[in-house]
Order: C-alpha cells, then structure tokens, then sequence
C-alpha cells in the first residue's frame, strides 16, 4: 500500500473512526469494483471529478455507483455555470489522483480547498466504501465521519439529492 493510503488508514485509526479494509487487485471503473464481490457493494461509491465551463469551480461529486447523473440538472441543484467532467491534469494536480482512483479522500490532498465536495443525500446516515487513495483497496465508514474530516480539512461538504 502507498504512504497516501497509509496516510488515511493512519488519520482514521488516530481519530478511533472505526472502519473496515479490503485490498484488492487495482480497480479503475465501478464495474471493475463490482466484480470484485466486495462486501457492502450497496454501499460503494461512485466518484466523479466536474468542473464548470470556465474551469473556477471544482467539484468532488460522490453517489451510489448504480446511479446515473444528469450534470444538467445538477447545475440547475448546485446554482453553478456548465458542468463537465475535470480533465486527468486537474485531477493530479488539484487532488493528487490519477484516473480510476478518484475518492473523497483526495480532498486531504487539495492545500488550496478548491474542490467542493457533493455527496448524494441517499448516503445520509449510511455506511460508504471508498478508495484510501489508491485503487488497491476500499475502506468502509459511516458518512458522517467522512464528511467530518472532510470538512475539518477546510474544503466544503454539502448533500444532495441525484
């Protein structure tokens, strides 16, 4: 496991969240993740990087991996220009993530809280599994202790219905 991952796994046992770990062979798509018969794989999320029309804002969407997302109307919810997917060098370089292991947890990576974090309300009160920053294993965790180190972190967390 990388010193990124360690670095999670290390935040979330200082702060005695409790948690479960699975490693795994690297995974770069949700239908990758779902092969793996993981358990909770209702509670595995998907995560996609977006960014507006004029590359200001940047957003960290996270959602159930079956749901489909219609940016159009996300910018309608959100109140914010054109949506689109952010390209793979905003990824590295805002979140310090490659292509396939997008997680919330690159939040910790982003020094200038650039990226606002939007996590689909149908994970309110639930458990979420999520990339530790590399695609080689998922941690499973309540959403509230997600969204409060997220939060702490400086950058903005807000639910939304998808």
């Amino acid at each position: 496991m990388t010193e990124r991952a360690q670095a999670v796994l290390t935040l979330l046992r200082d702060r005695k969240i409790q948690f479960d770990i699975v490693e795994h062979d690297p995974v770069y798509t949700i239908d990758e993740m779902l092969r793996l018969n993981l358990p909770h794989a209702e509670a595995v999320a998907k995560n996609l990087f977006l960014r507006d029309d004029k590359k200001r804002n940047y957003y960290l969407l996270v959602v159930r991996e079956e749901k489909k997302v219609d940016l159009k109307a996300l910018k309608e919810k959100i109140v914010t220009r054109p949506l689109s997917f952010a390209s793979e060098g905003d990824l590295n370089q805002l979140l310090g993530l490659t292509k396939g292991s997008v997680t919330p947890f690159g939040i910790l990576n982003d020094e200038d809280r650039r990226v606002k974090v939007l996590i689909d309300q149908s994970f309110w009160e639930s458990l979420i599994g999520v990339h530790p920053n590399e695609n080689t294993a998922t941690v499973w965790m309540h959403i509230a202790d997600l969204a409060e180190i997220l939060e702490e972190h400086g950058n903005s967390v807000e639910f939304v219905e998808i």
